[in-house]
């Protein structure tokens, strides 16, 4: 794991205890977004007498060392909406400032937690590589000029480099796993409608999910028990699933013929070598990853590409120029597709998710590479169509099949280049999947009944 810097638990104790303060906190962070100053993280930084002045708005705030996120700051990816703020999805034609606040926004404000600003993206969420913007181009925080992978490139940056403990970002298609695995941090798709999508510019409505990023479990947890209620003005919102306190986990590993690395062999020797653990702490049974690989490649082979022109469709016959040439190519496709393709593609994946649906039967999660291989920016730039395919090769099938899935950070491989797996399962199966994640990191984690107490002490403060 790359991040070093203080987690979300770390910064709550320092403010609670009264050792460091939420401005304290702000003007650190505002120093650290200026001494990088435009390195692809941010595209809105919130300016730092704003930030210092929103901090010390905080602690005026009746019992504010009570508040779940007191002072601890975050980012937001741009394409969600914060009051008074821009929202881009990297078209500055695109951009209007938002009058309302997202409510997952609003909640960790109420919160108390300290909005920093909006992060960059690959233009209109669509892409997993981080190179399709018109502003810098991020990195990954591991140098050698690798991608710092996408759609939500700036808000895993961010989390990466200690600026912020945790981000509020997007994953449709891998958007939220793909940056968290090539950064060396955690990104975690919730089940989709567990965190309101309301304010959210939609990529593939029907397939959006919110998702975080964050250094460790335990903030995942913090953070999710914050913004997770169910919104009745999103048609997708569902309450989340039983929490999880069972002693074993039943792990299903596909045969490793069924993996893909793309001629990666650094990479297929350190995923090879964290299987080897994994039979040590699990009990792990095969899985066919088929079916699961069939619905993945539903998602820009088939007639969801169509579902981009629902938001975007106006703006592009208006300002096409004014879309990057990769991105305006994917969103023309979407014009192929007829309704008896879209028909027969729905009929395809309910197959494919009655298929899998038995795979829960047997096992409880299902852990994969994040990722097979990774590419430098000029290797995506002169393909960006064939190397964001394989950056997606394991993520694009999460939402189509209603999966829950977090990317964990497992170090490096032997080309130094950062390694990670997935863990994913069926639909609110938040909780399992969390835990495996811990799991694999040596990270305790209370149990239900723990995290329930600690919450009820809290409101009692």
């Amino acid at each position: 794991m790359y991040q070093t810097g203080p987690t979300v638990a770390e910064i709550l104790a320092s403010h609670e205890s009264g050792s460091g303060s939420p401005t304290q906190t702000a003007a650190r962070v505002a120093d650290a977004v200026a001494a990088r100053g435009a390195d692809g993280t941010w595209i809105t930084p919130v300016p730092r007498e704003r930030l210092l002045h929103a901090a010390a708005a905080i602690e005026r705030r009746p019992g504010a060392r009570t508040l779940p996120l007191y002072g601890v700051p975050f980012g937001v990816k741009d394409s969600i909406d914060v009051a008074g703020w821009p929202t881009t999805l990297a078209c500055p034609d695109f951009a209007y400032t938002a009058t309302e606040t997202a409510p997952a926004v609003q909640r960790l404000l109420d919160a108390g937690a300290l909005f920093v600003g909006k992060t960059n993206l690959d233009q209109f969420a669509t892409g997993l590589n981080g190179t399709r913007t018109p502003y810098p181009i991020p990195r990954s925080v591991f140098g050698g000029e690798l991608i710092c992978g996408g759609s939500s490139s700036g808000s895993a940056r961010a989390v990466a480099l200690s600026q912020v403990p945790f981000c509020v970002a997007t994953d449709t298609a891998g958007s939220g796993r793909v940056p968290a695995a090539l950064n060396g941090i955690l990104g975690w798709k919730p089940s989709r409608g567990l965190i309101s999508t309301v304010g959210l510019v939609p990529a593939c409505k029907s397939l959006d999910c919110l998702t975080l990023m964050a250094a460790t479990v335990e903030d995942l947890d913090r953070v999710f028990e914050v913004v997770a209620e169910v919104d009745p003005d999103d048609p997708w919102s569902r309450p989340r699933g039983p929490r999880f306190d069972g002693a074993r986990l039943r792990v299903g590993l596909p045969e490793v013929a069924e993996l893909e690395f793309f001629g990666d062999t650094a990479f297929r020797d350190g995923h090879l070598a964290v299987r080897d653990r994994l039979r040590r702490g699990f009990d792990c049974a095969p899985v066919v990853l088929e079916p699961f690989l069939a619905a993945g490649e539903l998602l820009y082979q088939g007639p969801w590409v169509a579902e981009r022109l629902v938001e975007f469709e106006t703006f592009l016959a208006a300002h096409p120029d004014s879309i990057l040439p990769v991105i305006r190519e994917i969103l023309t496709g979407g014009f192929h597709f007829t309704a008896v393709d879209v028909f027969r593609a729905q009929q395809r994946l309910q197959e494919l998710r009655a298929t899998v649906a038995r795979v829960w039967s047997q096992v409880d999660v299902v852990v994969v590479p994040t990722l097979g291989t990774t590419f430098t920016v000029a290797e995506v730039q002169a393909d960006p169509i064939a190397t964001n395919t394989a950056l997606g090769h394991y993520t694009h099938f999460g939402n189509l099949l209603d999966l829950t899935a977090v990317s964990v950070p497992m170090g490096t491989a032997a080309n130094g280049r950062p390694l990670a797996v997935m863990v994913f399962g069926p639909a609110l199966a938040d909780d399992m999947v969390l835990a495996a994640a811990a799991r694999l990191l040596d990270e305790p984690r209370p149990s239900a009944a723990q995290t329930a107490f600690r919450l009820v002490q809290k409101e009692r403060q």
